[in-house]
């Protein structure tokens, strides 16, 4: 840090102190500026530094030792006023304010003594003259703070009747803090209404919207309005997280957290902070924190994970039940120190209603990632003993309910089998009904079942249902080759299928039982195709078709009123629509998948249509049908509904936020981005496609300019992202997006570091354009980030790429980047000078040998430009302290571009109308300062007659009416400011 020789030297380090972060560190340091102070003898420099170790006191978790700095420096007011300027004068006055609020946030302050210095404040503002304003606003928080309601109301009224001055907090603050007081009363509406012009960004401060976002949080989840409630939590978080001294907002996103479902976020919020659940400065935001802490645990224990481990005070490991036993106790004592204090119970009344809040919703999904806790599977507890009478199920009503579900081909029938399973132990069961059990239990089996729907077949023909008997025999044969058995599988059919057919002859057994047994060997034929490696043999095509066919001749037509048979028909259907796209004719295989849909939705079977309502979607996508793309994932989401798996919803809904962004609608596509995050974090594959879903979230979100929310999204998709699964290009461009995005928030560093990774990787690319203006972002990043020689080595590197790719027009702003970033370094005039006097080279160069008309006319705008940057570059560079013909030479080289860049504006006619006239205003104003009030008059009449008809001629396309209006102004304050230099020189 700066030394510290005199007052200027101090003023420099207080203010480098200032900027570094929030935390001791800089308390400390403000406190050996002091000290530092204190040897200048000079009274006002101990002021200032009293002033500054007030404020970062104020800004940090040691806000108790505001007091003794204060003390003094209202004891040197009352001593000698003469000694303070006009500005501490004000300061002294205006963090008034801060003592009041600190003082209430120390239960060991008695309330006699609060309301003391309110007098005071009162007193004192008014000798200074001050309005009561910032005084009643300070009542407000002091009967607020115990629980005196009709004062509260009065003094807010009052606040808001008196007259702002110069000791009203900001309109920012000020918003904040009667949103607030209209939340506390419950009226939620009023309240985002009161934040809507910080939280949009009308006014700001160091610490607005940061506030006002944690405060809206709540509020908005009780009003239902839960999309603003997410962005503004991720907007908000990020803005607090950095800032120590936002104990008590930090803790909103915590409850917040806790009150949609994202218990995990909440302990990742918990884990950045540990010092939050010891630092004692403020016990007031300690106890918010607290509070949220036991409300976070108590939901988790609730959820059956009191026994997890969760982040908590340093020194030992914490179970989630044991931090909110902990957590709980601490807070109770902070709130009952508060109302002995107060001598109210308000105070406890809060905490204990903050700690005990139900979840105001289900799960609401953030985008980012964080699974969901998940309580260990336990044995359920042994049922009480009772009489086996009257424990036992109704068996023939399990049956019933089980038979209905199957032959309807409800969800769950197998789970209906498996519960008349359980209740049929130790029963009398005829031999249908144990064939029917043993074959569901097959179906739950999967590729293991073979054996079992062995026995089910033999149960059948015990009951004599000989088809019933073939069909489970052909069932078999079908698991066999799902577990990759086709040849076996084959051969187990045969028999049934030669079998089944010669019976349906005979009459011996239903269409129902046949087609089981052809569907079953259609399928497995199918499996043959499905697994076959490179193309499909000729043979295995042509009999898998045969064999649907058959099932479909033997079946369309005499369905009915029976579902199974119907879905045999769809089913087939859909077999057909696969074969004929393995066949290249992927608009009949779309036919058929649509036609398949449909008969299943119109069996009243919509769940069975949403596969091949994704297979069409696939292949309208193919096709370049896009409407017919997003009707049938719209569809295939609608006709699952509650039976859908996770993965499944996480899959439709990234197609489809695909589909939806890919017509522009960002909005929708964002939404569905954000449905296709959390079902993929829900199944388990939040490391997968949940990455690559949170990516396509993040960009959706750039496209909105929702920069705080897309950088945080963006983020924890890259602690996911792969080369190696979703490919390099994805990392990539999340890393671009995010360094868009970092830049958009004035994160500069953050953001070249980001772009800079991003070209690094794009080096090795066989095409290198990304890989130019990345390098060139990260030169503008690095520029913006104070880093000037880092700027110029990333623009150097972005022009040695454009000059290979022969992008004219990117070699000459990176040239001109460097220009002003030399001008910025001592003695870099010269080298400036060089560099735009080599873009204008490399325009011309290129213009000469532009065979494009259209590339011509762009890169005469180029050259327009160029000239401009370059007579503002000479203005600039002409130093104050440099003799008068350097300057005067300085200025006559800016006038000379000007010049240029006006005589190539011209050349393009009236689209080239508002960079024209913009130069040539630069060019008068120096006329000006040459003292050559006559040119000067002379271009801003031409300024003036540029836009004369700009108004009456509606086909006028000189610029937007703002820029016309600018300009005109500007030229008539030129034209009277040369015509009363005329008059003097006159």
């Amino acid at each position: 840090m700066t030394a510290i020789t005199d007052f200027e030297s101090l003023r420099r380090a207080m203010a480098e102190n200032g900027e570094q972060p929030e935390g001791p560190a800089r308390n400390a340091r403000a406190e050996l500026l002091l000290a530092e102070a204190e040897k200048l003898n000079i009274p006002l420099a101990v002021i200032e530094a009293l002033g500054h170790q007030l404020k970062v006191y104020n800004y940090s978790s040691e806000k108790d030792r505001m007091f003794v700095p204060f003390a003094r420096l209202l004891r040197m007011w009352d001593e000698r006023p003469e000694d303070f300027d006009a500005h501490e004068t004000h300061s002294l006055h205006w963090v008034f304010k801060w003592m009041s609020a600190g003082m209430l946030d120390q239960p060991h302050i008695p309330l006699a003594s609060v309301e003391k210095w309110l007098g005071e404040m009162e007193h004192r503002y008014r000798l200074a003259g001050h309005s009561e304003r910032a005084v009643r606003s300070a009542e407000l928080s002091v009967a607020a703070h115990v629980g005196d309601l009709e004062r509260a109301e009065r003094a807010f009224a009052a606040w808001l009747a008196a007259d702002r001055d110069s000791m009203a907090d900001c309109h920012a603050c000020e918003l904040h803090g009667q949103g607030w007081w209209r939340a506390e009363q419950g009226r939620d509406a009023e309240a985002l209404q009161l934040w809507a012009p910080v939280l949009e960004g009308v006014y700001t401060c160091a610490h607005e919207p940061h506030t006002a976002l944690a405060s809206s949080l709540v509020p908005l989840l009780r009003l239902g309005r839960l999309e603003e409630a997410r962005a503004h939590h991720l907007r908000g978080f990020r803005l607090v997280r950095a800032m120590e001294s936002m104990r008590g907002a930090y803790a909103d996103h915590v409850e917040f957290c806790a009150l949609t479902g994202n218990e995990a976020r909440g302990l990742e919020l918990l884990a950045e902070r540990p010092a939050y659940f010891t630092d004692d400065g403020q016990p007031r935001s300690r106890l918010d924190f607290l509070s949220v802490v036991v409300l976070l645990m108590e939901r988790l224990s609730a959820l059956g994970l009191g026994g997890q481990r969760v982040p908590g005070p340093a020194g030992r490991v914490w179970t989630a039940a044991e931090l909110a036993v902990h957590a709980r106790g601490e807070a109770l004592a902070l709130a009952a120190r508060f109302d002995e204090r107060n001598g109210t119970s308000h105070i406890g009344e809060q905490a204990r209603a903050r700690m005990t809040q139900e979840p105001l919703v289900e799960r609401l999904p953030l985008g980012v990632r964080a699974a969901r806790p998940t309580a260990p599977a336990v044995a359920a507890p042994a049922p009480p003993s009772a009489p086996a009478e009257a424990a036992a199920p109704d068996l023939p009503a399990l049956l019933a309910e089980a038979r209905r579900l199957s032959d309807t081909l409800r969800p769950h029938a197998v789970e209906a089998w498996a519960a008349v399973a359980a209740a049929a132990e130790g029963a009398e069961l005829d031999a249908r009904d144990r064939a029917e059990i043993a074959d569901h239990r097959a179906m739950e089996l999967g590729p293991e079942g073979a054996e079992t729907f062995e026995q089910a077949a033999g149960l059948y023909a015990e009951a004599g249902d000989p088809g019933e008997a073939l069909a489970a025999r052909a069932r078999g044969a079908y698991v066999r080759a799902l577990a990759g058995e086709i040849d076996e599988a084959l051969a187990a059919v045969a028999e049934p299928y030669d079998r089944v057919l010669a019976l349906y002859a005979e009459g011996g057994t239903e269409v129902r039982q046949a087609a089981g047994v052809l569907m079953g060997r259609a399928r497995i034929l199918m499996r043959r195709v499905h697994q076959a490696e490179g193309p499909v043999p000729e043979r295995a095509l042509a009999e898998a078709e045969a064999a649907v066919r058959e099932l479909l001749a033997l079946v369309e037509g005499r369905a009915g009123d029976d579902v199974r048979l119907v879905a045999r028909v769809a089913e087939g259907h859909a077999m057909l629509a696969e074969l004929t796209v393995r066949t290249g004719d992927a608009e009949a295989g779309a036919e058929l998948f649509a036609r398949a849909a449909s008969e299943f939705v119109g069996a009243g079977l919509p769940w069975f249509a949403v596969e091949y309502e994704a297979r069409l979607a696939g292949l309208a996508h193919h096709l370049g049908d896009m409407v017919e793309a997003e009707r049938a994932l719209r569809a295939a989401l609608e006709h699952g509904g509650r039976f859908l798996e996770p993965v499944g919803r996480a899959q439709l809904h990234l197609q489809l936020a695909e589909v939806v962004g890919g017509r522009g609608e960002a909005d929708e596509a964002a939404e569905h981005a954000l449905e296709a995050a959390h079902w993929a974090d829900e199944a388990g594959e939040g490391t997968t496609f949940g990455a690559w879903a949170r990516h396509q979230l993040g960009g959706f979100l750039v496209r909105q300019g929702r920069w705080a929310e897309a950088a945080e999204v963006l983020e924890s998709a890259l602690a996911d992202l792969t080369t190696e699964t979703h490919g390099e290009g994805a990392v990539v461009q999340t890393q671009w997006w995010l360094g868009d995005c970092l830049s958009e928030l004035g994160e500069h560093r953050a953001a070249a570091e980001r772009r800079l990774q991003a070209a690094e990787t794009a080096r090795h690319w066989p095409e290198q354009d990304d890989h130019a203006t990345l390098a060139h972002l990260a030169g503008e990043s690095l520029g913006q980030a104070g880093l000037p020689e880092e700027a110029d080595r990333a623009y150097a590197r972005a022009g040695d790429l454009w000059r290979s790719l022969g992008n004219a027009h990117g070699l000459v702003r990176s040239l001109r980047a460097r220009a002003w970033l030399a001008l910025r370094t001592d003695d870099g005039q010269e080298a400036a000078r060089e560099l735009m006097a080599d873009a204008v080279g490399e325009c011309a160069d290129a213009l000469e040998v532009a065979d494009d008309e259209e590339a011509r006319l762009r890169l005469v705008f180029e050259l327009g430009h160029t000239h401009r940057q370059f007579g503002d570059l000479l203005a600039r560079s002409a130093a104050e302290d440099a003799d008068d013909d350097s300057i005067r030479a300085a200025m006559e080289g800016a006038l000379s571009q000007m010049s240029e860049a006006v005589a190539v504006f011209v050349s393009l006619g009236d689209a080239a109308l508002p960079p024209r006239t913009g130069a040539e205003l630069a060019a008068g104003w120096l006329e000006a300062d040459l003292g050559r009030p006559s040119q000067a008059a002379a271009r801003a009449r031409a300024v003036l007659g540029a836009y004369a008809d700009a108004e009456t001629d509606p086909a006028f396309e000189g610029g937007d009416e703002e820029t016309v209006r600018a300009r005109r102004a500007e030229a008539e304050q030129l034209l009277q400011a040369a015509e009363e230099a005329t008059a003097e020189q006159g």
